[in-house]
C-alpha cells in the first residue's frame, strides 16, 4: 500500500511539473552523471563494462553509474526515490509484473516517439504491451527468460521413464520417479515447493483459465473459475504425489536438493543451469552430465504448454534529471551488441530478431538454448492490471498454493484467494 501511495504522488508531481521530469532533466553538460538501477545478478558484468564505456565514450565529461538493486521490497524502494529529482536514477529495471504499477500512475517519461528508434517491432511484444498504459508506451523490454524443465538423466533411465510428450504424462512420469526412489527421504520425481505459484501458471493456462479478468473497465479476479480450478488440481496432484518439498517452501537454491539427490525434475528459469552447477553456491558441477533439458509440453503431443515469461522492463523516471543522457543511456541497452552480450549469457534478448544468438552463447550449453528457444514459442504474462502487484506484495498466490500443497479443497481454496485478488487489483 506505501508503494502504491508512493507511485500516486509520483503521478501528482509530474502532473505539476508539467510532465516534464526535473528542472535540469535536459541538461546535459560536462560532469553530468547516469544512475543505472539493475536489479539482482542477471545482467552480466561483461554487459555492465559495456554500457559504462560506450556510453562514456560516447558522452565525453559524463559519468555512468551502475548501482545494483534486490529485488524484495524494490516497489517501494523505487517510489519514494523517484519522487525527486535529486535521489531519482536516470533509468530504472523493473520486473515485467511491476511495470503496471509505474505506468499507470505516470511515474515515467513517455517513449511513445522513441518506440522505432529503440527497436519498433522487433521489441518482445508482450513486454511492450505491460510497459504500455492508456496507449502510451513507458517501459520497453530489457530482457526475458521463460522457464525450463531441468531432468536427471539417470533417475530417469533407472525409473525407465522417457521425456514426456504431454502435459499429463509429465505429472504421471513424475509420479512413476517418485515411487521409484521412495527410499530416499524428500524424493521428488517433480521438485514442488508449495509457494510456488509461477510454476502452476502453464496447468491454469492450458485448461484455459486465467488469474483475472478486466469486466467493464474494472479488473476481477478469475482464479475459482472451472477452468481455472481445473488446472489448480493439476498442480495438487503434483504436489501430494510426485513432490518431495515442504508445503511451505519457496522456489530458491534448487540446487541444494538435486545435488542431495532428491529430485529427478524441476521446473525453473533457464538460468538456474549454472546454480545446479555452481560449487560457490551450492551446485555440484559432476552432475553436469546427467542434466537433462527440455520445454513444458503442452496438452497434445508436439506442443509446449503456455510457460509464464519473467524478465525485466527499463523506464526513464519522470522527475528524473539528464532525460537526454538517460535515453542515450536507453540505446545503449537495446542496442544489438548489448542484447546479445545478453543472449549470450543465457538471457532472452529484448529484440526478436537476436533470439537465436542464445544458440551462439559459449556459456550456456546448446540443449538449454533450444529448450529455451522452444519454450519463447508458448509464452504468458501476468495480467497487464495497475493493481497486480498488490496480488504479488499481499502475498495471495504463495498463500493460495501453500494451502493447496497442505491438501485442502482446491475450489475453497481458490474462492478465498480470489475474493482477495479482486480486492487487490481494485486498491
Amino acid at each position: 500500500m506505501a508503494a502504491v501511495g508512493a507511485a500516486a504522488a509520483l503521478a501528482l508531481t509530474a502532473c505539476s511539473s508539467g510532465g516534464s521530469g526535473g528542472g535540469d532533466s535536459t541538461s546535459s553538460g560536462d560532469g553530468a552523471t547516469v544512475k543505472v538501477w539493475l536489479v539482482g545478478s542477471d545482467t552480466p558484468d561483461e554487459a555492465r563494462d559495456y554500457l559504462k564505456t560506450t556510453f562514456e565514450e560516447q558522452n565525453p565529461g559524463s559519468e555512468l553509474v551502475i548501482e545494483e538493486q534486490q529485488w524484495d521490497g524494490l516497489v517501494d524502494k523505487l517510489s519514494q526515490a523517484m519522487t525527486d529529482p535529486k535521489t531519482s536514477p536516470q533509468i530504472v529495471e523493473v520486473g515485467n509484473t511491476q511495470s503496471t504499477t509505474f505506468t499507470s500512475a505516470g511515474a515515467f517519461m513517455p517513449l511513445d516517439d522513441k518506440y522505432e528508434e529503440l527497436g519498433g517491432d522487433d521489441l518482445l511484444s508482450g513486454f511492450v504491451e505491460i510497459g504500455t498504459f492508456d496507449d502510451t508506451l513507458y517501459a520497453v523490454p530489457y530482457y526475458a527468460g521463460s522457464r525450463l524443465v531441468f531432468y536427471s538423466k539417470s533417475a530417469y533411465e533407472a525409473a525407465g521413464v522417457d521425456v514426456p510428450t504431454t502435459l499429463d504424462e509429465y505429472i504421471e512420469d513424475g509420479k512413476t520417479l517418485k515411487a521409484a526412489n521412495a527410499d530416499t527421504p524428500n524424493y521428488s520425481g517433480i521438485w514442488y515447493p508449495g509457494q510456488d505459484w509461477r510454476n502452476g501458471l502453464p496447468f491454469i493456462w492450458s485448461e484455459g483459465g486465467e488469474l483475472a479478468v478486466e469486466e467493464d473497465g474494472q479488473w476481477v479476479g478469475a482464479i475459482n473459475t472451472p477452468e481455472a480450478v481445473a488446472g489448480l488440481e493439476k498442480v495438487q496432484d503434483i504436489m501430494l504425489n510426485a513432490n518431495g518439498a515442504a508445503p511451505d517452501a519457496k522456489e530458491t537454491d534448487p540446487q541444494i536438493p538435486w545435488c542431495a539427490g532428491e529430485t529427478a525434475t524441476l521446473s525453473a528459469p533457464g538460468w538456474v543451469w549454472g546454480s545446479l552447477l555452481n560449487a560457490d553456491n551450492g551446485g555440484c558441477p559432476d552432475t553436469e552430465g546427467d542434466i537433462g533439458v527440455y520445454a513444458l509440453p503442452g496438452d497434445s503431443e508436439g506442443e509446449t504448454a503456455p510457460v509464464f515469461l519473467g524478465g525485466s522492463n527499463i523506464a526513464i523516471p519522470a522527475q528524473a534529471a539528464n532525460q537526454d543522457l538517460a535515453y542515450k543511456a536507453m540505446q545503449i541497452m537495446l542496442s544489438d551488441e548489448y542484447q546479445t552480450i545478453l543472449a549470450h549469457n543465457g538471457l532472452t534478448p529484448a529484440k526478436v530478431s537476436l533470439a537465436s544468438e542464445m544458440l551462439n552463447s559459449e556459456s550456456t550449453p546448446p540443449a538449454v538454448a533450444e529448450a529455451a528457444a522452444k519454450a519463447a514459442e508458448n509464452v504468458k504474462l501476468t495480467p497487464v492490471a495497475p493493481g497486480w502487484s498488490n496480488v504479488e506484495s499481499d502475498l495471495i498466490m504463495e498463500t493460495l498454493f501453500t494451502e493447496i500443497a497442505q491438501g485442502k479443497d482446491v475450489q475453497t481454496a481458490a474462492d478465498a484467494a480470489n475474493d482477495k485478488i479482486t480486492d487487490a487489483l481494485n486498491r
